[in-house]
């Protein structure tokens, strides 16, 4: 419960012996000063009775005044603590003042409107839709930041868990958006450090198997003749460069560009699209022919190499539209790929992120070092490349249980 109470600042006293009045708030033993814009001279205000004392010129009307003034505070204070709950003393003193608390989701929607031209697209959109799956799960858009406790944020991850069947992984991207609000709000001084929750959550992690294609299943898929159209080819053909190009995501090999690839030096560059760092390396004989496989005599450096996108400059005009229509085409491969792989009867569903997996493996397995391979993969932490190091640990285990044991 906040406290509040007149006091003369006496220590601040000007030339002519008077001294600011201010209201003093105390919250969480934390002191604010409010400005009452009266200034009185010391023995002209009593703080025992919270008066000023006769002497002074019309006190009945300035004590009225003085009273009324600290009516509203407190009832300022009563209704945002009843309505937020712990309110620090900081949001308590604007409301005070008469500033305007937003809540949460006005916060987190305004925020993700300002910074909506430093993201991509696909950034932008994972903000709102998740925030919006938050307000769908409180059933309101009226929820204060202090209102989001660790009980409701354990609520939310059950939630997500029983009636959505989010993975853990889906769970803690969805945790790590909120978060972002929080800490944001922090340093912008919108709310106080002690109001962050998450410290406290915890998401128990899915034994996920990260799934890869061996050797023979890149053959056969190398090899596989589809009878549904030339666009399947294209895919299949995106996918096996991807194997052999350091794992390139589906929106990088769809948008890579003639002039990415120096034939002289057999090396790609390019600014990686997700993570918008620059990035190149050198490839191998098998994506250097399936490069030569779409180099025509009229190919030039502004053309993307596979012929997935077909009006270029319409594509090339917003931001927006490219991430909607990557996202489009890579749902398409996605469906052709799943068909290819039911045809080659392998024993899991067939996507192109497969291939930044089965890039990893493989180049493991042939004794690259993990240094270079997560440098291939554009990973920020060479932590996030050791669980292919554990894969390939796994099937060597499995490899000598099966022929020498």
């Amino acid at each position: 419960m906040a406290s509040i109470k007149l006091v003369l600042r006496t220590n601040q006293e000007d030339k002519t012996g008077h001294s600011p009045l201010y209201i003093r708030l105390i919250k969480d033993r934390k002191t604010k000063f409010i400005v009452t814009g009266i200034k009185l001279k010391e023995n002209e205000w009593d703080d025992v009775k919270q008066k000023v004392k006769r002497n002074y010129p019309n006190s009945t009307r300035m004590n009225a005044f003085l009273s009324q003034k600290i009516a509203d505070a407190e009832a300022m204070v009563a209704d945002n603590e009843r309505k937020r709950g712990n309110i620090s003393a900081k949001r308590l003193k604007e409301a005070i003042k008469g500033k305007d608390i937003k809540n949460f989701f006005e916060y987190a929607y305004e925020r993700c409107e300002r910074v909506r031209g430093n993201v991509s697209p696909q950034t932008y959109k994972a903000y709102k839709m998740n925030i919006q799956k938050f307000e769908k799960f409180l059933g309101t858009n009226e929820i204060y930041f202090e209102d989001i406790t660790v009980t409701v944020l354990n609520d939310y991850v059950n939630f997500m868990s029983n009636r959505l069947k989010n993975g853990s992984t889906t769970m803690h991207y969805a945790l790590n958006i909120l978060a972002i609000m929080f800490k944001d709000a922090i340093r912008e001084e919108v709310i106080s450090l002690n109001t962050y929750p998450f410290a406290s959550v915890r998401i128990k992690k899915d034994k996920s198997t990260r799934l890869f294609l061996n050797k023979e299943q890149i053959e056969q898929l190398k090899n596989h003749k589809s009878s549904f159209g030339q666009t399947d080819t294209y895919f299949r053909d995106m996918f096996i460069f991807s194997c052999y190009a350091g794992g390139l995501r589906f929106s990088d090999v769809v948008t890579l560009q003639w002039k990415n690839y120096n034939e002289a030096e057999q090396r790609i560059s390019l600014d990686i699209r997700k993570t918008h760092r620059s990035h190149q390396f050198k490839i191998g004989q098998t994506a250097i022919e399936i490069l030569n496989k779409y180099k025509t005599e009229n190919s030039q450096p502004d053309d993307f190499i596979f012929p997935i996108i077909q009006d270029d400059d319409f594509f090339l005009k917003t931001r927006e539209y490219q991430a909607k229509y990557i996202s489009n085409k890579n749902a398409l491969c996605g469906q052709k790929l799943r068909r290819m792989g039911k045809e080659l009867e392998f024993p899991f569903s067939l996507q192109f992120h497969l291939s930044r997996h089965t890039f990893a493996t493989q180049a493991l397995a042939n004794g690259m070092r993990i240094e270079y391979v997560s440098k291939l993969l554009d990973h920020s932490d060479i932590g996030i490349t050791q669980i292919y190091a554990k894969i390939v640990n796994e099937e060597l285990d499995k490899a000598v249980e099966k022929y020498i044991l």
